[in-house]
């Protein structure tokens, strides 16, 4: 993986976090990044700190983290000892979502592993087509 330098273009930073161009400047144009510098030609030069917050937000959203959750954080990140029960609770809502998202998967995994069961027993029709119209 390239190491980041002190001034990288949008290609290099592109590559280096596995990110778009386009979601580069998403992430610029909807204010999760500030107006990032360009250099004498127009191109866009990130910084080690644009980079630091662009991998803040890849982690953020591998956590589940919504863009507007992570807007919030961005902020917090700044003086997190002044806001730390608001960040405690944004993480704990988070962990109850996916908590239940495990929960519904988990239910999902046992239906499907039951309707499979079902279909490799049934010697008449296929009861997963059968059940799938089911609530």
């Amino acid at each position: 993986m390239k190491q980041a330098s002190t001034q990288n273009c949008i290609g290099d930073v592109s590559q280096l976090l596995g990110l778009s161009t386009d979601t580069l400047r998403y992430y610029e144009k909807s204010g999760l990044l500030p107006r990032i510098a360009r250099n004498d030609s127009g191109r866009r030069i990130y910084d080690e700190m644009d980079i630091s917050k662009l991998r803040f937000i890849i982690r953020a959203k591998k956590m589940n983290f919504s863009l507007a959750e992570i807007s919030d954080l961005l902020k917090m990140r700044q003086k997190p000892q002044h806001v730390k029960d608001d960040i405690r609770f944004l993480t704990r809502q988070k962990l109850t979502e996916i908590e239940s998202h495990i929960d519904e998967l988990s239910h999902l995994k046992n239906e499907l592993t039951l309707l499979l069961n079902l279909c490799q027993s049934s010697e008449d029709g296929c009861p997963i087509i059968d059940k799938l119209d089911e609530l």
